[in-house]
């Protein structure tokens, strides 16, 4: 299976890119792309406790199924003022 990754903010920055593709298995969670992310880009793993998740534009918790086609988003909590 395909997905897309939406990624936003700092994340964005550490990636190098607003958009990647990932092959997953069926049955993966959210969280389980996170931690291929996490895998990847180890900058990523300071954000696990607060990041926020979407998936097809609607939030999302992470323990949630991916299908394939979805588009998974991942926020990084902003300040600012």
């Amino acid at each position: 299976m395909r997905v897309t990754v939406r990624l936003f903010a700092r994340l964005r920055d550490i990636a190098g890119a607003s958009e990647l593709a990932r092959d997953v298995a069926p049955g993966t969670t959210i969280r389980a792309v996170w931690r291929q992310l996490a895998r990847e880009y180890p900058a990523f793993a300071e954000y696990e406790r607060s990041i926020s998740a979407a998936v097809n534009t609607d939030y999302a918790r992470m323990d949630e199924v991916v299908r394939d086609g979805d588009e998974v988003a991942f926020l990084p909590p902003v300040s600012g003022g």
